[in-house]
């Protein structure tokens, strides 16, 4: 027999009473990690605390994959960070990405284990792997942990009205259900809301068909409750506004409550509602000082993108709302830059294209982006009044809250509930029916027949208000001169066109 190359294993086996000599190709464990060997790893994450004074700049080096940055803005947005600045580059298949962050008290990030947490929480998004059981641990108060194997989770959407909030929670106590955790957004007439329910007796995930059929049918019910419609309008009966089951965001996947809410916003046409003026960039305005929203598209033909304008009052998410936006409606940002000035105004640009490799070709596709975008802006700034209320958690206890709040005439407009131990963690932002000033003459009889723990009042919020009162035009150009791939592209275009001599 001719000798076989070492890279082949010989196996001998018995086979009928004879020795046979067997080849099998011979396969390298090392063989999937050589590119990595080669080229370096395929993520890298560097955390620099040295570089700037006053924040620190993570760095994000990775093979790019579809939805990779709304990926690593939600890891740092879950920690409650503020990104004050943004490079990002994902050309070539290649992901670079430069973020300047600070902590939620304005201070660099020292705390050694929420680094580590950014660079294994990074790396891991790109494999899509499941976050590490204590992925949660540096999230803001009112969400702190994952409930969606142990409750059974409920979507709702639809058109808003007057004490609709109220309606639901009251019908999920008529219907015996413990309401965990529950989130909920109103804008523009549109309600959406995502909640964890579980059986008050056994604090397990509603799982009888019949009894889940029987919710979406009764809370089905609730949100169609005014629905009137106009002669010749098509009727939505067939479209399901209450969905339950261990989801969010698709079926047998879990994704962030708050995209969620985006995306049911988005479904629901909440960007169609009233607007102060049009969406071709004259600007919106985003709070009481008179500081305007201003979101604007233009072509790049050379190299067939589209360009996003924003400029509006920063705030902390507000640059995860936008590219969750961006990538729930099928486009892939290239390249992009945010920034803000002390006089907190936000700006940024991205550089898009459809999922397919082309450019925004009509004027109604860009206008579909440009009043999406400022819905996704605007959902998140809240008018009105911040309480946040802490009490023995029981069946019922929503209900009853919401339903003073409804007899006192304030309307839910924004809520984040949620259970500590025995403890029930409630904060609404609540703005009167009739437009007036909110009474605050009620607080003390509403704690006091609540039996509320600890009730505190904001009527200031950063996300309703700003100090400054100045418009776009008021702002100085050398004040607005800021990094922008727009510029540097369009000098390397010129800078390109210059080389050329003209032939005679």
């Amino acid at each position: 027999m001719v000798a076989m190359d070492s890279s082949i294993l010989r196996y001998q086996i018995l086979e009928t009473g004879r020795m046979k000599n067997v080849c099998w190709p011979y396969f390298d464990p090392d063989f999937d990690s050589l590119p990595e060997r080669i080229f370096g790893p395929t993520c890298r994450v560097c955390i620099d605390n040295e570089s700037m004074e006053d924040c620190t700049v993570v760095k994000v080096d990775s093979v790019n994959k579809q939805g990779l940055l709304l990926e690593v803005v939600q890891v740092l947005t879950d920690l409650n960070l503020t990104i004050s600045k943004g490079y990002i580059s994902s050309d070539a298949g290649w992901f670079m990405d430069v973020f300047h962050v600070k902590d939620e008290h304005g201070k660099k990030l020292r705390d050694q284990n929420v680094i580590n947490y950014i660079q294994q929480a990074i790396g891991t998004t790109r494999e899509s792997t499941p976050s590490p059981p204590n992925a949660r641990a540096y999230t803001n108060n009112i969400v702190e942990a994952d409930h969606s194997s142990e409750h059974t989770a409920i979507e709702m959407s639809g058109t808003d009205r007057p004490g609709l909030f109220s309606e639901i929670s009251a019908a999920l106590a008529d219907l015996q259900c413990n309401i965990v955790e529950v989130h909920a957004w109103s804008h523009n007439a549109r309600l959406a809301c995502v909640a964890y329910i579980s059986d008050p007796s056994s604090h397990t995930p509603i799982e009888d068909p019949h009894r889940l059929a029987s919710i979406e049918d009764h809370l089905t019910t609730v949100l169609r409750a005014n629905t009137v419609l106009s002669a010749g309008e098509p009727s939505q009966i067939n479209n399901r506004e209450v969905k339950t089951g261990g989801f969010l965001g698709g079926e047998g996947t879990v994704s962030n409550v708050e995209r969620r809410l985006h995306q049911l916003m988005l479904s629901v046409g909440d960007f169609d509602g009233p607007r102060s003026s049009s969406s071709t960039g004259t600007g919106l305005n985003n709070n009481e000082g008179g500081s305007k929203m201003v979101v604007s598209m233009e072509n790049c033909d050379q190299k067939e993108y589209s360009i996003v304008n924003i400029e509006c009052k920063d705030r902390r998410r507000l640059m995860f709302d936008t590219i969750c936006t961006l990538t729930d409606m099928q486009y892939v940002i290239f390249h992009a830059s945010v920034s803000s000035d002390h006089d907190g105004r936000a700006f940024q640009e991205y550089f898009i294209r459809h999922n397919d490799g082309y450019a925004l070709n009509t004027e109604s596709e860009k206008e579909q982006v440009i009043k999406c975008l400022e819905a996704a802006i605007e959902r998140r700034v809240s008018e009105g009044v911040l309480l946040k209320l802490r009490a023995e958690n029981r069946v019922g206890l929503l209900s009853d809250i919401t339903r003073v709040l409804r007899e006192n005439g304030l309307a839910v407009v924004r809520a984040d509930v949620a259970t500590q131990g025995e403890k029930a963690v409630n904060a609404f932002y609540v703005r009167d029916i009739s437009g007036n000033e909110v009474d605050m003459g009620f607080i003390k009889s509403m704690k006091k027949e609540m039996g509320l723990t600890d009730l505190e009042v904001i009527k200031n919020d950063t996300t309703t208000t700003s100090s400054s009162t100045r418009t776009i035009t008021n702002i100085s150009p050398h004040e607005r001169h800021r990094f922008s791939f727009g510029d540097l592209l369009k000098s390397q275009i010129e800078r390109f066109s210059h080389n050329f001599v003209a032939i005679n």
